[in-house]
């Protein structure tokens, strides 16, 4: 083993480490508040429909000799760059991610002081249906092939790979606008009391690791198509850490200190306020 491919490895189980423990951090400080107040359920709830999609994508590249096969034909006969760690981390995160959920869902169930934040808006609902019915609608273009199961790629027609994409596809869109949600509370309540600083700190160092591999990965190969062909793990680095600075800035010098108004884990579009003046 080269000294690069040992940096890759390390990489890949520092930010395997970093982004998982960055689970744990929001679950834990709700536990010990016994509230989700301050946040939002936004948050947790697309993240379980992301790691899925991510399991899912991560599964089939690293495991299916078919998707490999197809993906070789497509990127001039090198192998995704998925490792182990990738699918390890998306399973976990989907675990830790439903386990969130669940507090914010099922309050009573953690004897939690209900919250505003515990109904989803209505703009991530709209995310998550509208990516399930793009899955669907891709693989049954897909079914409609007759090149699907050709393991040249296909030529112009659609394959299984051209699926996975589509799934691997809503973990970047999840990502993209996952953090939103918690950016406009924090904004909305000019505090970040509630929201755990530290999920963010290993957040950000685990997206610097990941990219740092993958560019490691694709140098060994010579070929930078290590990156575009697996454009959601590149991604995912460079979104999640702009927003990290987002809410490192907002949590050390925008809100710092600050304990925040009442009405905090309001909806994305502030639907919370629009449940109280209709009851009112």
């Amino acid at each position: 083993m080269s000294l690069l491919e040992f940096l890759s490895s390390v990489f890949g189980w520092i930010y395997f480490i970093c982004w998982s423990l960055s689970f744990y951090p929001q679950s834990m400080l709700n536990f010990s508040r016994k509230s989700t107040s301050g946040t939002t359920v936004d948050f947790p709830l697309i993240n379980c429909l992301g790691f899925l999609s991510y399991a899912i994508s991560n599964y089939a590249f690293y495991y299916s000799p078919l998707i490999r096969a197809q993906y070789a034909s497509r990127y001039h006969g090198l192998t995704p760059t998925v490792q182990f760690n990738d699918i390890t981390f998306a399973l976990h995160g989907l675990l830790l991610s439903i386990i969130t959920t669940s507090q914010y869902l099922s309050p009573r169930l953690w004897s939690f002081t209900p919250s505003k934040g515990n109904k989803p808006s209505r703009f991530i609902l709209g995310i998550i249906l509208g990516c399930i019915v793009g899955v669907i609608f891709v693989i049954f273009i897909v079914l409609s092939s007759p090149e699907r199961n050709d393991p040249s790629g296909g030529g112009h027609g659609w394959v299984w790979l051209d699926a996975i994409y589509a799934i691997s596809y809503v973990k970047l869109i999840v990502t993209l606008i996952k953090y939103t949600p918690q950016v406009l509370v924090n904004y909305r309540n000019k505090s970040t009391k509630g929201w755990s600083i530290v999920q963010i700190l290993l957040d950000f160092t685990g997206g610097v690791l990941s990219i740092g591999q993958q560019g490691i990965d694709s140098w060994l190969q010579g070929d930078w198509s290590g990156i575009t062909g697996n454009p959601v793990k590149f991604a995912l680095g460079n979104v999640s850490m702009m927003y990290d600075a987002v809410f490192i800035t907002q949590h050390y010098v925008l809100y710092k200190g600050a304990d925040g108004k009442d009405g905090e884990g309001e909806g994305l579009l502030g639907e919370g306020r629009d449940e109280e003046r209709r009851i009112e």
